[in-house]
């Protein structure tokens, strides 16, 4: 080797260095993934977990909007498609203004998810969960005359563990006489300080109504119940023009206690 040489090698072994370090630092700046209907956000995770969450966030696109009813619903393509946006980890998410005891995210009107890879729940309760949200959204628009209970109980209902096990913890609540009456339960508002009890039992009994509506009755009403709560009315006469036997929420509440029962009509 000659001495020339010298200074060659090692501009090349310092070049190749560098190379490597630049590989191996994180990165500070937003790729992005695409499918038909989502667009995915990510900086440091793998582009494998990427490549999941797009799969399945289309799988429960299309699940959401058969459950519901949408069958003309036109979906998101191009610039409307929805935006998940997964930081690096929860640390990251609390730093970006999100809550740092929640797991995700959703903001209906914008269609963007905030979230991070979490340890569990992810695939089967997050992303159908604040997919739900958007969706229904979309399907009765962003005026205040939704009732909270069947917002929730939309989103509960596309987590498919909660589709089947709230009827059991309802039947449950009505035994131990923990149960919420419909009546307040329309009015209840969830708050940093309510209890864990009260909002374990408002979220299983909205999921639960909610899958009553959609399971006992034919799925093009629970869309209608969405078409009119789109134009504006308030939820009762929504519901009687949708489901014409339901008068009331006394009415409503007396067949899902009876379904509950096992009574039927």
């Amino acid at each position: 080797m000659t001495r020339r040489s010298l200074p060659m090698m090692l501009a090349f072994f310092l070049s190749a260095a560098a190379a490597l370090s630049a590989a191996a630092a994180p990165s500070s700046a937003w790729r992005e993934e695409k499918s038909e209907h989502f667009i995915v956000a990510y900086k440091n995770v793998p582009v494998s977990f990427v490549k999941d969450v797009l799969e399945a966030a289309e799988d429960h696109y299309s699940d959401t909007v058969r459950t519901l009813g949408f069958t003309r619903y036109e979906g998101w393509t191009w610039d409307e498609r929805v935006r998940i946006v997964i930081y690096d980890s929860q640390e990251d998410y609390a730093g970006s203004s999100h809550h740092a005891w929640s797991s995700g995210q959703v903001n209906p009107a914008t269609k963007e998810i905030a979230t991070f890879p979490s340890e569990s729940g992810f695939f089967d309760s997050l992303l159908p969960h604040e997919l739900g949200h958007i969706i229904f959204r979309e399907g009765v628009g962003f005026d205040d005359n939704i009732p909270l209970w069947l917002e929730e109980g939309v989103a509960m209902y596309q987590e498919r563990a909660r589709r089947l096990g709230s009827d059991g913890v309802v039947r449950k609540l009505i035994a131990d006489k923990a149960y919420i009456p419909l009546e307040d339960l329309d009015d209840m508002v969830l708050r940093s300080g309510t209890d864990r009890a009260t909002v374990r039992t408002f979220y299983a009994e909205a999921a639960s109504l909610v899958g009553f509506l959609i399971n006992e009755y034919e799925i093009y009403r629970f869309a209608r119940l969405c078409a009119e709560l789109r134009k504006g009315q308030r939820f009762e006469w929504a519901l009687k023009k949708a489901y014409m036997e339901f008068q009331d929420l006394a009415a409503l509440e007396r067949a899902w206690r009876r379904y509950l029962d096992g009574t039927g009509d």
